[in-house]
């Protein structure tokens, strides 16, 4: 795939932050460390119930910046986003919030809340708390916005994850994260109840938002930017696959299987490989948030 060059960058969806400690690499904790480090099973993508759950109590906002003011973000238009990685991010962002500003209203009778992602490097404050790079990318339905490390691509999922890579991986990773927002506005995340295990509520959330990535993606080569051009061009079967592959590469069994040599599916928050290939398939296949009800079954 590539981005339509002539697409505009709406960078009133993003917001980029300059690095606040800790440097700009990713440093990853090992399961069933002691001393309240994050588990590995918790950190990738999107780590939404231990977000609720470790941080709502924490008192709201946390404040306005420990050193992470707004940055100049230089990304314009389609072009720059082939050509760099950070704004690709911004694009997809986009492409994700113009697919369901149009198809939320259709099937889920509701106005689609625009919001914004937040561009960072090392930490930053957020209303769910410090959003470090350890954490991953993640959705905060505090504040409703959603956070990003910039170095998660090459450092986690390419780097300790051992995923392949490539631009659409970046765009799975947005849409889930998205996926997480379509989830608020329904009500979904208020459902969580149980947080570990094959059948979890997590879980359950988790592939949702996989499907709801794959309702995205079946429909990405429709979006537009303000102006009406096409922003993603010359969507492939091989793009597809970087991003199942990016899907396979944050499945509980896999990141067990890679930090600790075996699996344990009682301590699962997010799904397996499998799973999570799965869901993003179906909603592929069916392109409906009602298709995307991971709660209506226990075949997940």
């Amino acid at each position: 795939m590539r981005f339509n060059p002539k697409a505009r960058i709406d960078q009133s969806q993003i917001e980029t932050r300059g690095g606040g400690g800790g440097g700009g690499g990713m440093r990853l904790p090992i399961p069933g460390g002691g001393g309240g480090r994050i588990g590995m099973g918790t950190v990738v993508i999107l780590v939404l119930y231990f977000v609720i759950t470790q941080f709502t109590n924490s008192g709201g906002a946390g404040g306005a910046g420990s050193g992470n003011g707004a940055a100049s973000n230089s990304c314009a238009t389609g072009a720059d986003a082939n050509r760099s990685e950070d704004c690709a991010i911004d694009l997809f962002t986009n492409s994700v919030q113009d697919f369901w500003s149009r198809t939320y209203p259709e099937q889920a009778n509701g106005q689609y809340e625009v919001i914004r992602t937040v561009r960072f490097q090392g930490s930053t404050s957020s209303a769910c708390g410090q959003a470090s790079s350890a954490m991953g990318p993640f959705y905060c339905p505090n504040d409703r916005m959603v956070y990003l490390d910039t170095t998660f691509f090459d450092d986690m999922l390419r780097g300790e994850l051992g995923a392949k890579g490539g631009t659409f991986a970046i765009g799975y990773v947005i849409a889930h994260e998205y996926g997480h927002h379509v989830q608020d506005q329904l009500g979904v995340l208020g459902r969580i109840r149980t947080q570990k295990g094959p059948r979890s509520d997590a879980v359950r959330v988790e592939l949702m938002a996989d499907c709801l990535a794959g309702v995205w993606a079946k429909g990405a080569q429709e979006t537009r930017d303000s102006q009406g051009n096409a922003i993603i061009q010359g969507l492939t079967q091989d793009d597809v696959k970087i991003a199942v592959d990016a899907a396979q590469a944050v499945g509980d069994d896999r990141i067990q299987k890679r930090t600790s040599g075996r699996v344990n599916t009682d301590t699962f928050t997010h799904g397996s490989a499998a799973q999570r290939v799965r869901w993003f398939d179906r909603g592929m296949g069916q392109g409906t948030i009602k298709g995307c009800d991971t709660f209506a079954t226990d075949d997940l």
